[in-house]
């Protein structure tokens, strides 16, 4: 995204859009992570410790488009914590970026348990 005005250029990249995003996804309640989209991308994240992972950012007709990869905790209401993970992620990249979002699609990859003993 690059938005021009008299003192310059102001570009933000898609990666700091995520980093935004990824934030935001591990406030919601019942989200356990982020996930990659394949086996592959979970495998080099995990290598790597790449923040944004299992988050991909679009720009389109100066709107932002963002997919988001989850891991939910089992037990969990899984349509609530969509809409809740939906909710806080277009709020915080409006309020930082003065961009709306156009939509915020979650793609739950996986569920887990925590305590094995309950």
């Amino acid at each position: 995204m690059t938005t021009d005005n008299v003192l310059g250029r102001i570009e933000v990249s898609p990666t700091a859009v995520a980093t935004i995003a990824a934030n935001a996804v591990t406030q919601a309640y019942g989200v356990v992570g982020l996930a990659g989209r394949n086996a592959a991308e979970q495998f080099v994240s995990q290598l790597t410790g790449d923040v944004p992972r299992g988050v991909e950012v679009r720009f389109v007709d100066n709107t932002v488009v963002i997919d988001l990869y989850v891991i939910v905790e089992y037990g969990t209401r899984i349509v609530s914590v969509a809409h809740s993970v939906q909710n806080l992620v277009k709020f915080n990249v409006e309020k930082a970026l003065d961009l709306p979002v156009a939509s915020v699609n979650v793609h739950v990859q996986d569920l887990r348990i925590s305590d094995p003993q309950a």
